[in-house]
């Protein structure tokens, strides 16, 4: 009989989430990679702490779609947050994200961004 105690530990394991590009290839979610990509965006304009924070909710909700998200709700969910966080860093990936060629581009999206946010009003609860 052996007078030693042995304890075994549990812990979760999380499963790679996967990215799938618009070629088709699947590769691991980086969080230091969208991390770089919204740094860009935010220069001088956001604390680096929300972004961290911003890249966390990011892949959790990712994470929440299952196990392999399209590449597109990546980018659709920096727009989302970038959108509420600061304009014109939404602006600055909008603008690389969805390959802006000119200045019709900039012009639709601000558009855009002003509609969005008229209804955003109109729709949230009335505080007295």
């Amino acid at each position: 009989m052996c007078s030693r105690r042995y304890t075994t530990y549990e812990r979760v394991e999380e499963l790679p989430l996967l990215v799938r590009k618009r070629s088709g290839i699947s590769e691991p979610f980086d969080a230091v990679k969208l991390m770089s990509g919204i740094e860009r965006a935010v220069s001088n304009r956001v604390d680096p702490e929300s972004v961290a924070e911003l890249v966390v909710a990011i892949e959790e909700d990712l994470r929440a779609q299952g196990i392999e998200v399209a590449s597109e709700a990546v980018g659709m969910a920096v727009l989302d947050r970038l959108r509420g966080l600061d304009p014109v860093a939404y602006l600055r990936f909008a603008s690389v994200y969805k390959g802006f060629d000119d200045v019709a581009d900039f012009e639709r999206e601000v558009g855009e961004l002003r509609r969005l946010e008229r209804l955003e009003k109109t729709t949230a609860p009335k505080t007295r």
